[in-house]
This record gives C-alpha cells, structure tokens and sequence, in this order.
C-alpha cells in the first residue's frame, strides 16, 4: 500500500532504472533513437567480440551525452599492461563508472577472476568513482554458496555498488538481500531485472553472441528460456511489482533496478514508460 499524497515506490526506481546493453552492430544506433539520455548504461564484455568492442561502443555512447559503464571482464585481459591501456582508453573517453566480473573466456591471462582485477584497479591510478560488482541472489553455476560469499565479502571492500544477476522471484531477491546485509555488506543494491523482451530479440542475440557463450550465459539463467519464449516476449512487470514496499526498505540495502536489454531497448523503454504513466494515473 502507498499512503496518499506519498510517491508510489516504483516511481523512483523506474525513473532511475539503468539498461544494460551488448555490444553489436546497430546498438548505438538503436540506443540513440529510443533511450532518453538520462538511463544510465552499462555494456557487456564479450569473450566473442573482443574488449575493444566493449571500450568503442562505451567511447561511441558517452561522446553522445549517455552516462556509461562498461564491463571490464577480468579473464579477458592478459595482463597489468593491457589493463593500464584500458584504463587510459577510458580516462580519455571521460568514463568514470565500470562493472567488473569475472567472466566466461576459457583461458585467463593474470587476473583469474574479479576479486584480482579489483585489486589490481585499487592500486593502480584510475578515474573511477563508481564500480560495480556482481550479486548472485540464487548461487552460482560453479560456485559453492561459502566461496560466493566470502568472494561477494572481499569484492564489496573495493567497489560501490552490487548488481544481481537475473532472479526471477521478488522473495529470494529481498532474503538474499537481507543475508549480505547480515555478512556487513552494506553496498546498495540494484536488482537486475530482464527488460521487455521479445523471443525474436532472443534468439537473434543468441546466434549473435555464438551457440558456447549463449549456452554458459543460459546456465546461469534458470528459467530465462522457458519465460521468454512466451507469444508476446517477457514482461517483468511481475517481478518489478513483487518488490513494491521493498525498495528502500531496511534490513537490506535493494535500492533500484537494472534492466537487461538484450538491446531490445525500444521494447524495454516502452515498457517503462507505459509503468511510469500507469503510476501517474493512479
């Protein structure tokens, strides 16, 4: 319930929700024509497509006014060199905000995973003001529930934020919450959340990305086909709604949203309109 006169809960979050966003041919494109300047991005690393295409679509969106983060994949970098090149590439570009993971590529150069690369940023000179890290409300496909956390624990005391990977229950989101809260994690908390997508949108990004990745991206999505391939695409108007009251709330630190585009960024901007107009008329 929302006392009268008070704003609904989701405003705020909605109106703040950040996109995340591949990078391919015709991102910028699509992001340009559909996504208001005000979104926040962040664009994903692809073992597939290379850093490089991560950095030139980051350089590509910030020099058009949008305020972008993009992932640096700490298995994807060979060594302390290539990251010091990264880092200038991104000072020039005016980027101040990047997520660190881990990542999927098969072979590691020095930084195994995103607790060394983390360190590795913590004592060089960079210009970030904001990192984000990962959050695994439901575990990890590789990983023991006693080595997530103690990793989520080490990585939060070099970063500013946590960004959930795709959970698809409001209840398991907000205990998971509560239990890093309990461990003295105490970043806030942005809830990743697919976008409106549409199973065409899918499955191009699927074929587009390569049948190995799409399959280790699948195995830490539970779920994610079986709601997608729906006549109309996915709606996360459910799980956005189950965290009404929540947002905010204390016990935990769940402050926003994070909307996994699958750069279907006109559908998912679409969606958030019509919720923002949908509360303005309540």
């Amino acid at each position: 319930m929302v006392a009268d006169g008070a704003e609904h809960p989701l405003r705020g979050a909605l109106a703040s929700a950040g996109y995340e966003v591949l990078p391919f041919r015709g991102t910028a494109e699509a992001v340009l024509a559909h996504v208001p300047r005000t979104v926040p991005l962040t664009v994903t690393a692809s073992a597939s497509k290379g850093t490089s295409a991560t950095l030139d679509l980051t350089e590509r969106l910030t020099a058009e006014g949008y305020r972008v983060a993009p992932h640096l994949s700490a298995r994807m970098l060979r060594d302390a060199a290539e990251l010091h090149e990264v880092v200038e590439r991104l000072r020039a570009a005016g980027t101040t905000s990047v997520f660190v993971v881990g990542g999927d590529a098969k072979d590691a150069g020095d930084f195994p995973d995103a607790r060394s690369l983390l360190q590795a940023l913590r004592e060089s000179d960079h210009p970030f003001t904001d990192i984000g890290i990962a959050g695994y409300p439901e575990g990890h496909a590789s990983l023991d529930a006693a080595t997530l956390e103690r990793s989520l624990t080490e990585k939060a005391a070099m970063a500013h934020h946590v960004v959930t990977q795709i959970c698809f229950d409001p209840a398991a989101i907000v205990a998971w919450a509560r239990e890093v809260a309990a461990m003295g994690v105490h970043l806030p908390v942005r809830v990743g959340v697919p976008g409106a997508v549409a199973r065409e949108k899918l499955l191009r990004i699927s074929a587009g990305i390569g049948v190995g990745e799409s399959a280790r991206f699948l195995r830490k999505q539970p779920g994610l086909l079986r709601r997608f391939f729906t006549p109309h695409g996915y709606d996360p108007g459910p799980v956005v709604d189950g965290l009404v009251g929540e947002l905010g709330s204390p016990g935990h630190h769940l402050v926003g949203l994070h909307l996994f585009t699958f750069n279907d960024v006109a559908g998912t901007e679409a969606w958030r309109r019509r919720a923002l107009r949908r509360l303005g008329d309540r």
